[in-house]
């Protein structure tokens, strides 16, 4: 499975709150062998958000969808999904149910808390408020670090691909001494090879076989200075 994500809000693009919601999402769906090929972050406007949602749901799998969720000015993301599979928004009873339960009566609720693109699935809000909801193979989150998490772990076991296999080793040596290392690893073993330097270099090697990536690390370690 190939998915995309997309962070939505005009505070992420100035820098005013830092987009976690992305590093999350990506570490859970990798974790679940997802590939994950894009993450975009994009403002709060529909236009925007419609031609993102367009262009991804037809490129991968799946699409995860954070942010700009509610009734407020700049809560477009619902309306941005709805254009994008030019579908009318209505008002979802299913989503008012779950809301009465948890407390809320309609008089409290702000007008379009509930309005959600036509024949879209329902996602309950447990931690907050706004509902989220899936059309088709996009599936739209809140913002809220909270809310977010809680509800991507409802619809976490429709992601799944092949899990790789990834171990980590540090290299007490400049990343630019090892790129004949480096190629020998992906010759011989086949492994995926990712360097990150600072004081000392991380080595990522990466394999669907698990044995194939021990046989890596070991080689690597008899053939470099590790810490």
């Amino acid at each position: 499975m190939r998915a995309g994500i997309l962070t939505v809000g005009d505070e992420l693009l100035a820098g005013d709150t830092v987009d976690t919601n992305g590093a999350w999402l990506a570490e859970q769906l990798t974790a679940r062998g997802v590939t994950v090929e894009r993450i975009t972050t994009i403002p709060d406007r529909t236009e925007t958000i419609a031609a993102l949602v367009t262009e991804y749901s037809d490129r991968y799998d799946a699409v995860v969808v954070t942010g700009g969720l509610g009734p407020t000015h700049d809560d477009v993301t619902i309306a941005g999904v709805a254009a994008a599979f030019d579908r009318e928004l209505r008002t979802d009873e299913r989503a008012l149910d779950w809301l009465e339960t948890d407390g809320y009566s309609r008089g409290d609720l702000a007008t379009g808390t509930a309005d959600l693109p036509a024949e879209s699935e329902p996602l309950h809000n447990e931690t907050g408020v706004a509902p989220g909801c899936v059309v088709e193979n996009v599936y739209v989150l809140p913002g809220v670090p909270g809310e977010m998490k809680a509800m991507f772990q409802t619809v976490a076991d429709r992601f799944a691909g092949t899990v790789r296999h990834v171990e980590h080793v540090t290299v007490d040596e400049p990343e630019s001494a090892l790129i004949e290392r480096f190629a020998r690893l992906r010759e011989q073993f086949g492994v995926k090879v990712g360097s990150y330097p600072g004081e000392s270099v991380r080595v990522k090697l990466e394999h669907e076989d698990e044995t194939v990536v021990r046989e890596a690390v070991a080689w690597l370690e008899a053939n470099a200075v590790v810490s």
